[in-house]
């Protein structure tokens, strides 16, 4: 069974708390249930993992090319306009990455714009809420 993981960057524990105007009001467990239920029905191992701690996100990049895991689906939150060493993780490995963000970063403040992640991405998927994460998954299939 091929084994797919979501990676949740920081804040995203507060889905559903934090402006729900932008986020909704969808909470990071129920995402992580429907991704799981999603995957079953794929016959897809799915395992989703969230820090608000750069270092654990790379430490999870490495961890999974070491275990040959087969796609990995990021919403790397604000780090997506800064992290470096993120985006370095990510080239590092051989794994499919999808970047993926529950609002539209193009409709959002300047400096949201820019994504030093997705050129080592395979794809970026925004805009879509937490359906963004099906279709990432789905483009992983």
């Amino acid at each position: 069974m091929k084994e797919i993981w979501v990676l949740h960057g920081p804040n995203l524990n507060f889905l559903g708390i934090r402006e729900p105007s932008i986020y909704g009001f969808e909470t990071l467990e129920s995402m992580n249930q429907r991704m799981k239920a999603e995957g079953d029905n794929k016959n897809l191992s799915i395992q989703c993992y969230q820090s608000n701690h750069e270092g654990d996100l790379i430490d999870k990049l490495q961890e999974a090319h070491q275990k040959g895991i087969h796609g990995i689906i990021i919403n790397p939150g604000a780090f997506t306009h800064y992290s470096y060493a993120l985006r370095d993780a990510i080239a590092s490995i051989s794994i499919p990455v999808i970047e993926v963000h529950l609002s539209n970063i193009y409709q959002r403040e300047n400096f949201r714009h820019a994504s030093v992640i997705a050129p080592v991405c395979v794809g970026q998927i925004c805009g879509f809420g937490s359906k963004g994460y099906l279709l990432a998954l789905e483009a992983l299939k």
